[in-house]
């Protein structure tokens, strides 16, 4: 049986070049709708049960982060539901920089992705089966430049206003499925944590900023190839609807407490990057950041501090990122938080790496440490 390559689906991306043999294929990488960066990839394999194949993805040095290359294991799965680390190594003078992947399919469907995706289908899932529980209203914030809804989620009855957002940059799945556990701990009658923080604050859920890019295999831009994240300062409605409707809605709720899930390529832990260099920086918020990050360490091994991105200096902050335009307008502690696409070196898992259950674990940590400071949020 021929081996054949397929990305034509939801969040889908990658070009056949060649086949130099029967059981090695060459491809690359479609670029994001801006024509520079590209770097997620998502595909299937067919026809390859039983047998070695070598795949190589070819001009990875003019990928957005070509540091994230080495050390970097792909993800495949059978059964599109447990993903696991593939036998992966790079070579960046071969063909402009090429990652090769060995598997023998114990199938005849083999997906392959950059992390584990989530499909705009399982977005739907959630905010299906999450507007259905007890307290949890269910709000279209706008929509996106091809149409699709701006999802909002809230719950809680207390006086702070807190919110949650994720895949700015869509290629960044592991940031989706930290709102799922999110979702899944704030929504559980259960859960200590929930009762606490819904008592007190009102939280607004945006699962995914970019439903458009994520569905297009994109990494890090929408549909106009703007990268939302720096879109903040003044979110046109023609090029960044997105941010346009959630910030527009931030300005009517207020923001006491904001954090912005994300994905990184090239560093291979878990931490937060905040805000440091806003024109008016106010001792409060860096004290609560820091008593979060502090607490946050206690309720997650996978987190720590010591390894992040270089703090800004006083005043140099960029306004157009949403972390620091929101501690700016409204004089609240906000944060980006990072995981990885490699494995997390401080407490590494051989199979699956950093995984969907890892980011899981890791929001409801998250939740934790913000039931610690929550009450000193305003």
């Amino acid at each position: 049986m021929a081996i054949s390559i397929s990305a034509c689906f939801d969040s889908g991306n990658i070009e056949t070049v060649d086949q130099p043999a029967a059981d090695h294929v060459r491809l690359r990488i479609r670029r994001d709708a801006d024509g520079v960066f590209f770097q997620w990839f998502h595909f299937r394999l067919s026809g390859a049960k039983g047998r070695p194949v070598r795949i190589d993805i070819i001009g990875l040095e003019e990928s957005a982060y070509p540091g994230g290359w080495p050390g970097y294991r792909a993800r495949v799965s059978s059964d599109r539901e447990r993903w696991v680390q593939a036998d992966s190594s790079y070579d960046k003078a071969a063909d402009g920089g090429t990652l090769t992947i060995r598997v023998t399919p114990e199938s005849d469907l083999l997906w392959c992705a950059y992390f584990a995706p989530y499909s705009m289908e399982r977005h739907q899932d959630l905010v299906a089966r999450m507007a259905l529980k007890p307290g949890v209203s269910a709000d279209v914030l706008g929509h996106t430049l091809d149409g699709r809804p701006m999802d909002c989620l809230s719950l809680g009855q207390g006086p702070r206003q807190v919110w949650l957002y994720a895949r700015q940059h869509p290629g960044e799945t592991m940031a989706q499925w930290w709102m799922e556990g999110a979702l899944d701990e704030l929504t559980d009658p259960s859960s200590p944590v929930a009762r606490s923080l819904l008592a007190k604050a009102r939280f607004h859920i945006v699962p995914n900023m970019n439903p458009d890019g994520a569905f297009r295999g994109y990494l890090r831009t929408n549909a106009a190839g703007a990268n939302l994240n720096r879109e903040w300062a003044n979110p046109a409605a023609d090029r960044a609807p997105e941010v346009k409707a959630v910030l527009d809605r931030m300005g009517e709720t207020g923001v006491d407490f904001a954090l912005d899930v994300h994905g990184d390529e090239e560093l291979p832990h878990v931490f937060i990057a905040g805000f440091e260099g806003i024109p008016s920086l106010q001792e409060r918020q860096t004290r609560l950041l820091e008593r979060f990050k502090t607490s946050l360490m206690t309720h997650s091994r996978d987190f720590q501090t010591r390894v992040g991105y270089p703090v800004a200096s006083a005043g140099t902050a960029n306004l157009s990122m949403s972390t620091n335009a929101l501690a700016e307008r409204f004089g609240c502690v906000s944060a980006t938080l990072e995981m990885p696409f490699k494995d997390a070196d401080d407490l590494p898992e051989p199979v699956e790496g950093w995984s969907p259950d890892r980011s899981r674990q890791l929001a409801r940590a998250c939740l934790a440490a913000l039931a610690d400071i929550i009450d000193d949020l305003r």
